[in-house]
């Protein structure tokens, strides 16, 4: 949603294009405002809530982001946030907004010139019951906030450092499993995780090498996730298993800085190559 979006506001994607990227993650998607002030800063329905399509959240975003002012640098007005417990970084402190980008793990905030901004956390619907639906529906909610977010992000470079040193230590804790009778291989598993999510397509805009972190980090994760005993692995002892998670713990850190790096590498191309673009 981030470098599609954003894709699109820089002139770099056709709204298909970004409805296309969506309905990859899910066929189908809604928008409501959590808040007033979100409402009136989007123009989604409030107190009635709607739930607006994918179009709708494609206007949601347009009009969040504001005019652009002639005497201001074309730059993204998106940004990506990915929480978990201990690093909050980008995330306004004590809103629900921040609770619920948390409890996600991850989330998007669209900033304006006039210094206004929302945040954006989707999450799948589920029924009264609270009953898991169908992965159909994804739901978007949009928060106000009470400023744009400043967000320091790694270097690119200094991420795909750190990134292949990190496949390094992983390949070696994933060597270092030792499998319960009638278990897979665990590269086999590895791969099985890669084919689940790789799916997504990136704007063709995008630095290769930004790519390629995002292809490396891709398969840190399928590692840590294998790994760490959510795929049917099963170690020999539960001293062996402490041990992997020792070992891959600190990877997860590696693979969200350097995800992060590669987004906000992607978006800005987006308005490199717009600047490119207009002085053709």
């Amino acid at each position: 949603m981030s470098v599609w979006s954003n894709a699109w506001l820089a002139g770099q994607a056709a709204p298909d294009d970004v409805l296309d990227a969506l309905n990859a993650w899910a066929p189908i998607h809604s928008v409501t405002a959590y808040d007033a002030v979100a409402a009136g800063r989007t123009g989604l329905p409030w107190p009635d809530v709607d739930n607006a399509g994918p179009m709708s959240l494609l206007q949601t975003v347009r009009t969040a982001t504001g005019p652009r002012r002639d005497d201001q640098p074309a730059r993204p007005s998106i940004s990506l946030a990915l929480p978990v417990p201990g690093d909050v970084r980008g995330l306004p402190v004590g809103t629900q907004f921040q609770i619920d980008a948390l409890d996600a793990g991850e989330s998007m905030i669209v900033s304006s010139p006039d210094g206004t901004a929302i945040g954006l956390v989707p999450a799948f619907e589920v029924d009264d019951d609270d009953a898991p639906l169908p992965r159909e529906t994804l739901l978007w909610s949009v928060y106000s906030l009470p400023n744009p977010p400043v967000v320091d992000y790694m270097d690119l470079g200094e991420a795909d450092y750190a990134l292949r040193s990190a496949v390094r230590s992983a390949a070696d804790t994933l060597d270092g499993l030792r499998l319960v009778a009638g278990t897979e291989d665990p590269r086999v598993l590895v791969e099985e995780v890669l084919q689940a999510t790789c799916h997504h397509g990136i704007p063709e805009h995008a630095p290769s090498r930004a790519v390629r972190v995002l292809s490396t980090a891709a398969h840190v994760d399928a590692i840590i996730t294998v790994s760490s005993g959510v795929a049917p692995i099963g170690t020999q002892s539960a001293s062996e298993a402490r041990i992997a998670d020792s070992a891959l713990r600190p990877l997860s850190s590696v693979v969200r800085a350097a995800r992060a790096a590669a987004v906000s590498a992607i978006l800005e191309s987006a308005w490199r190559q717009s600047d490119d673009d207009a002085g053709r």
